[in-house]
């Protein structure tokens, strides 16, 4: 997770943070969520990318640890699967 405090926002965003959060593993991102200029808050799961509301920083971390949480059990239920 980075996360830090501009001056004034980016273009795309209502606020003042620009942030990166990723969770993956080299080469493969699972869980992302950024900011970027002109693109805005969003999220990506997996290949698809969708809008992401800004409401805190607080919120932010919440939301990517809950979709963080949700990828670590659909991959531990995948791997129950298998064993089967």
């Amino acid at each position: 997770m980075v996360i830090w405090e501009l001056p004034a926002p980016l273009a795309g965003s209502a606020h003042s943070y620009k942030y990166r959060l990723y969770y993956g593993f080299p080469g493969r991102r699972l869980i992302g969520y950024d900011n970027e200029r002109g693109k805005g808050d969003h999220r990506h799961l997996e290949d698809k990318e969708a809008p992401y509301a800004f409401v805190s920083v607080d919120k932010l971390i919440e939301d990517f640890l809950d979709d963080v949480s949700r990828s670590r059990e659909d991959e531990n239920d995948d791997d129950t699967d298998r064993t089967r």
